[in-house]
């Protein structure tokens, strides 16, 4: 469990040991907006989906 700037995140100990620090943004684009997640080391399989891409958060 991570306190950064009032938010609490949780990320899984072996996900966090395979990907080691990431990264949460909001983002604004075109006709859309939400968030991207990114790793230091990319995880295979990732799909490069995210809130406000291809699912709902």
């Amino acid at each position: 469990m991570f306190k950064i700037n009032g938010f609490t995140m949780m990320v899984d100990k072996d996900l966090h040991e395979k990907t080691k620090d990431i990264t949460v943004d909001y983002v604004s684009y075109g006709m859309g907006s939400g968030f991207r997640v990114a790793s230091e080391i990319p995880v295979a399989g990732g799909g490069g989906g995210g809130c406000g891409s291809s699912c709902s958060c």
